[in-house]
Formats: structure tokens, sequence, C-alpha cells
């Protein structure tokens, strides 16, 4: 793979990452700008290098990208907090394992892909806050341990 290539593919991770860290940025998360684009651009590195190894040697490059899922599952796991009866986080672990997936697409040079992907992030994590809070509204009075989601602190 020549370094164009590589950078391109590269780009758009970082690129894709730091969108859906912009959204986080600006609701205040933990895992925010930063955070999203490293964890996106780190999976697209790990996936690029598979991609080179395998063209040199006999290979499988699912084998890294499922090494990578495996991976941001417990990055993302130490975002997850619980303080008494509330479990907080999830939502932002949840972002940061698809960052990582968008890293990956990136990586495989799937950048359309990359691109929806990066939307529908955006549209769950911007765009269902309003069908969320209804919800919560009308939902029955809580009889279980209750689930926080981060957003309710805006």
């Amino acid at each position: 793979m020549e370094w164009m290539e590589f950078a391109e593919k590269l780009a758009a991770a970082m690129a894709g990452g730091l969108l859906i860290g912009l959204e986080r940025e600006w609701a205040h998360k933990s895992a925010g700008l930063r955070t999203n684009t490293l964890v996106a651009t780190g999976s697209a590195i790990f996936v690029l290098i598979s991609m080179g190894v395998t063209e040199v040697e006999q290979g499988d490059v699912t084998r890294i990208i499922g090494q990578v899922v495996t991976g941001v599952g417990f990055l993302g796991a130490g975002v997850i907090l619980r303080e008494q009866m509330r479990v907080k986080g999830l939502t932002t672990a949840a972002t940061i394992w698809c960052s990582s997936a968008v890293g990956c697409l990136a990586g495989v040079g799937w950048y359309e892909a990359t691109a929806v992907a990066v939307a529908g992030i955006l549209v769950v994590n911007r765009g269902l806050r309003p069908l969320e809070a209804l919800v919560k509204r009308l939902r029955a009075p809580k009889t279980c341990l209750p689930v926080e989601d981060e957003e309710e602190e805006l």
C-alpha cells in the first residue's frame, strides 16, 4: 500500500471520528472530540496494518478487525459508571464502539459507508433525544434498577 492511500484512509477515519467527537463535545460528554477521533484513527491504523501484512503474506484481514471490536469494547467499559442506583456512560461507551467501526470502514476504504455510518451515529445521538425524552415522560414508574443515560444531564 502506498503512503498516499494510507494517508487518505487515515484522514477519512479521522474526519469521521472528529465529527462524532464534535457532537459528543457539544453535549459535554467525557469522551469527546479527541477520544472519538483517536478511537476511529486507531481502528483504521490496525485495519491498514492488517491489510498491509496480508498483501505480503497469507492472512485474514478480518482477524484484526475482530480484535479491534473486542479491544474497544474494553475501552468503552471504562466509561460506564455506577453511582448508587444509577448507571451512566452507556451511550458514551456505545459511541466509542461506533467510532471504532467508522475507523474500520475508512481503513478498508469504504468512504461512502463511512459517511453513512457517521451520519447514522449523529442521528442517533442528536436526533433521537426528543423521542427519548417523550418515552421517559410517558413510561411507568421505575420498579427495577434504573439505567440513566448520560443524555439526561442536559
